[in-house]
Parts: C-alpha cells; structure tokens; sequence
C-alpha cells in the first residue's frame, strides 16, 4: 500500500477573514435567458457546500461562470481576495463525467498528472516527484492498479474517481465538484465520501453540486440553494428548511427578465 496522499498533509496558512470565494452580482444568460441572475454569495472559511436547486436552476453554471469557464454578463469573483486569473493555482475541479472526452488517448496516470501542471509547468516533462505524486493520488481513491489502464477502458465510477484524484493532485485550497456522487457505484460513493471527509478535516472548502436532497444534511455543514437567484444560503441544519425548499423548488425564478 502506499503512503498517504501528500497533499493532504500540507495546507497553505489561510488569510484571517479572507473568504475562500466572494461572488458578487454574477449573472449569465443562454439566448437572452438568464440562469444564473444577479448572485452574491460568500463560501465560508472550511468545510463542505452542497449546491442545490432543481434541475436548469443553474447550479452547474454557477461553478462554471465562477472558475471562468462561461462568460458572465456582469459580476465579479476572488479567490482568497485575489481575481481568480491570479489564484487558479489554488483551485481543483472535479467536472460532471458527461462533459469529458474518454476516448482521448491517455491513461489513468496521465490524467492525474495533468493536475500537476501548474507546478510543473508548461511543455516541460513530468518528472519522476510528479508522477510519484499523481500515483499517490490514485492510491487514495483506489485506482493505484488502474494507473496505466486507458481512461476510456474504465467503468463510469472509475472515471469519476480518476477525476477526483486528478484534482487531489492538484494540492488547491478550494475545490469545486459537478455532482461528484450522481449515479456512482458503492466503491465510488465511499471513495468520493472519505475523499470529502480528509479535505474538510484537513481545513479546505469543497463546493458540490449535488442533487439528493436527502443526504445533504448527513454530508455537507453548508448549503447553496439556487433557483437561478440565490434562494437561501448558510448551516445546512438552519437553511434545508421546508420553507426554502418550497422556494427553490416550488417553480422557476421568473423575474428575471428576458435580456435585450
């Protein structure tokens, strides 16, 4: 077996006060449409947040638009105080399955040491630390044997848990998750969960788009609740109200208005 993922081992002194993410006034529209209107929000210092709302709510948008992967219309966001462009080295991100091309031509352990690069460096080789780190990586979400196996030669769990481990790799501060546990097998779901469980107790923030609503509570301290708006936000046990699911699920925000 080997040892213990190194970057659960080390965590960067946070900034007193500093929130990890500060989201103010983002908007972003489809068509005219807006799905994500006028949003502010503040992550706290540590700990699990699960994103939840009904489905074209915006959740996924809303992790994209922040990591700078769909153009907003208005709004900013920082990253430990900072604008995001300067701080990408402490963000990981863990994508939904069904937005990644399997069929490209690398292997589990290639795909891990791609979390690497930033430390590694552009166009420059990965050298023998790195590797020996990404295969770390593997080992802490079981895929150590699957290391060499061609990522599209591997089962959806397995994907979503070389996924994963591509962004422990990365040793970030703040991680964002598109629904790391939706339609996972066992192995996976206990994978993704310990993972979660080390990172929160290791002082990182983990942003999760999830959509069980009936395991939220058991998971994740904090909760997002988007209905295109901000419909509720804070302690999981003091906003999963029954009120504020009414709100977010009841329907679709409608008064956001149709853009010119």
């Amino acid at each position: 077996m080997l040892q213990r993922l190194r970057s659960l081992d080390f965590i960067p002194p946070k900034e007193a006060g500093v929130s990890p993410l500060l989201v103010k006034g983002l908007t972003v529209a489809y068509h005219r449409r807006p799905v994500l209107w006028d949003v502010s929000w503040t992550a706290p210092q540590q700990g699990l947040v699960a994103v939840v709302g009904p489905n074209g709510a915006g959740k996924s948008t809303f992790l994209k638009a922040v990591l700078g992967l769909v153009p907003p219309l208005a709004g900013t966001v920082e990253v430990f105080g900072r604008p995001l462009a300067r701080q990408r080295r402490l963000v990981g991100y863990v994508p939904q399955r069904e937005s990644v091309d399997w069929d490209f031509p690398v292997s589990a352990l290639d795909v891990v040491a791609m979390g690497r690069y930033r430390m590694i460096g552009w166009g420059r080789r990965v050298s023998k630390a790195h590797r020996q780190a990404a295969l770390h990586a593997l080992d802490r979400v079981g895929m150590a044997d699957f290391a060499n196996r061609q990522i599209g030669q591997l089962s959806g769990g397995q994907q979503q848990r070389v996924f994963l481990a591509r962004a422990l790799a990365q040793e970030a501060r703040l991680y964002f998750m598109d629904e790391p546990l939706a339609g996972v097998d066992a192995a996976t779901e206990r994978a993704v969960l310990d993972v979660l469980r080390d990172l929160d107790s290791q002082g990182r923030t983990v942003v999760c788009v999830h959509h069980d609503l009936q395991t939220v509570a058991d998971v994740f301290d904090h909760v997002l609740m988007l209905n295109v708006k901000v419909v509720a936000s804070g302690p999981t046990r003091e906003v999963l109200t029954d009120a504020n699911l009414r709100a977010t699920y009841g329907h679709r925000a409608s008064d956001a208005p149709l853009l010119p």
